[in-house]
Parts: structure tokens; sequence; C-alpha cells
């Protein structure tokens, strides 16, 4: 390769740069799409590479995140690559016990029960060590990749990471984890925190390894009402962008676009569209006029159509589609689904959503 090919790290030249131009803000000729859980369980390839090893051992390995992110690239035009991983594995390395059940999710065998048990966590600021592996499988993909399309690299936010650890897995109700919000603010206060510290290292380190972009997932979000969510998401939800921010600077890295998404936290979108972010993700139960209302022109959204929407007809995922190009228009707009792809849903309706939204949003931009 010539060396006026590479990138400053030494990658290959990206050649597909409309998700970032989007995230930007900037003009591009159509809209860039990219799909939650694009790496998942609903490709066969997936589920025979995922076959041989326990969901930990894979996120550990990176010659195999390596593969199950480029999987959904071989067969779909993508604008984007998400590195595969999970949230969790912030919690495993600040030294809690994770296992992931098949057929019931994650586990942790002991969970924060007392305030004094988060004297069993490890020093913040030891975590980014413990996930060599994910900066490995970053790199490794980004070379991989060859420059085809940005990698986004991902990570819980604060609360939603702390259900996990308080509930000890998925709950319908959050209730152990919120009664910790009632009863032990300041223990609550106490774990976001350590949780945010060991969140900006490892952000950072995602972007040094070669990430092109970071998303936040406050998956549990929708638990919490407008006064939780803004004492004890919101706060370190900012914080978390502030302090990348500096983080990136500081070690002399480019700054890269930021996502936030909070699912079911339409309650709080004027809030996490000044949170810092560069892109404010949607899931399917807001309206895309409304939300531009709330957000304003500053911001780029992304979403938001209806996973169970690739159950419809190839011909009605089109006509879906259209409806929310539409309804976003052409500017500072990612199109992606309101929530994951679910494992029963058919690879050629997926690739009907991305083709549709390539196709309708150039003849958007023509008329």
């Amino acid at each position: 390769m010539e060396a006026n090919e590479c990138g400053p790290q030494g990658f290959p030249e990206l050649k597909n740069d409309t998700f970032l131009r989007a995230a930007w803000g900037e003009e591009t000729d159509y809209t860039p799409v990219w799909c939650m859980r694009q790496a998942g369980r609903y490709l066969p390839e997936f589920r025979e590479t995922r076959a041989a090893q326990d969901f930990f051992s894979t996120c550990r390995s990176p010659e195999t995140c390596c593969e199950l992110t480029l999987q959904p690239l071989r067969r779909f035009p993508l604008d984007a690559a998400i590195i595969f991983s999970d949230i969790l594995v912030v919690p495993q390395a600040l030294g809690m016990e994770v296992t992931m059940v098949p057929g019931k999710g994650p586990s942790f065998p002991e969970p924060l029960r007392e305030e004094q048990d988060l004297q069993r966590l490890r020093d913040p600021t030891t975590v980014a060590s413990e996930l060599g592996y994910v900066f490995q499988a970053i790199t490794l993909t980004r070379q991989r990749l060859a420059g085809r399309v940005p990698l986004i690299g991902f990570a819980g936010a604060p609360w939603t990471l702390m259900t996990y650890m308080v509930e000890g897995g998925g709950s319908s109700t959050m209730a152990q984890a919120k009664r910790w919000l009632y009863q032990r603010p300041q223990a609550s206060h106490q774990l976001l925190r350590i949780l945010t510290d060991a969140l900006v290292p490892y952000l950072v380190g995602q972007v040094a390894a070669g990430a092109q972009a970071l998303q936040l997932f406050e998956s549990h979000a929708g638990h919490l009402g407008p006064q939780l969510f803004s004492k004890f998401a919101l706060p370190y939800i900012r914080d978390v962008a502030k302090r990348v921010k500096a983080g990136l600077q500081e070690a002399g890295l480019a700054p890269v676009p930021m996502i936030i998404f909070a699912k079911d936290g339409h309650f709080a979108l004027e809030e996490l569209a000044q949170a810092g972010y560069e892109v404010v993700g949607l899931d399917w139960t807001v309206a895309p006029e409304k939300a531009r209302d709330c957000v304003g022109k500053t911001v780029t959204l992304q979403g938001n159509l209806d996973p169970c929407a690739l159950y419809a007809s190839e011909e009605e995922i089109g006509q879906l589609v259209q409806e929310m190009l539409n309804d976003f228009g052409p500017r500072r707009y990612i199109a992606n689904l309101g929530h994951g792809l679910y494992p029963d849903m058919d690879p050629e309706h997926v690739g009907a959503f991305v083709d549709a939204v390539h196709k309708h949003s150039r003849l958007l931009r023509q008329n």
C-alpha cells in the first residue's frame, strides 16, 4: 500500500464517509444507514461463528469480533460498521462476574445488594487496561475494513449499566435499581461516578484503537421519569461526552462524532440534544417531526423505523422507509431502526430496508 493511501494512524484511507459527514451535520448525496445489532443472530453465518464458544469468550476474541462485525457488510451496502462487543464488559472489568444464559440473557450471580458491595468493585481507572481485547478487535477490524466504511465503537451509559449490576440481569420494572435511587441516593451517585470514571478512558481508548464514532446506549432510560432521569442519568451522560472530548484532545486524537441513544427517553429529547453529542438516536415511539422540533437544527437525528416493520413485505418496507425519510428530511439525518434487529428477522428484509433508504433518499434530493 502506498503511504499516501494511509490515514493518520496508518489505517487505510476511508472511501465512504457519508455516515461521518451526516453525523457532523454536513450535506450528503444520500442518507446513510446502519442497523443496531446488524451483527446479530438473524444472520445464519453469525449463528455458525458464535456456536463454537460462549458469549463472553467470543467478546474476548479479537479475531471472532472482527469476523462478526464484518459479516453484515458482506451482505448489505451499510454505511457504517459497529464493533461486535457488549455493554457488560465494563461491569466485568470492574470485577463483577457476568454470564450469558442462553434464552435468558445476562446474569450476575452476585449483584450489588448493599452499599458496602461497592467496595468489591475495582478501581475504575484500571478498567481500560482490562479491556485491551476490545481495543485489539477495533484495530484489527479497522484494518480489515480497508476503508470501506467508518467503524463505530460503543458503551452502555452509567444508569443502564447500574441497572444490570443491581438487578443481576434484565428486569421489566427495574424496581431494585430504582429502589437504590430512592433509598440510597448517595451510594447511587457513587456507583454512577465509578461507572463514568471507567467509561471515559474506555471510550477514548476505543478511538485510539481506531473507532471513528462512538455511541452511548442508555437502553433503560424509559424506566426513569423526567425527575429521576435529570438527576441520575443526564448528568453522567453529559459528563461522559465532555470528558471523552477533553480526553481525545489531551491524547492528541482528532474529535469523533458521538451518538446518544436513550431508548424510551422521549421526555428528555431537548436535554439530550444539549448534552454534548453530535447525534441523538430515536426509538420508534417518537414522531420524527416532533423530535426535530424538540432538538432544533444543531444536532443530527438517527433512527427510527420500528424493527418489527421488517416483518412486513419488502414492498411495504419500501413505503415505510419513504415515509420515514420524508418526515426526517435530507439533512442532519442517519437512518437506522428504533432498536436492534431481532433474531428471527429475515436478512432479505434487512437488505430491502438498506436499499430502500439509499434509493428513496437519492430520489428525495433530486426532487
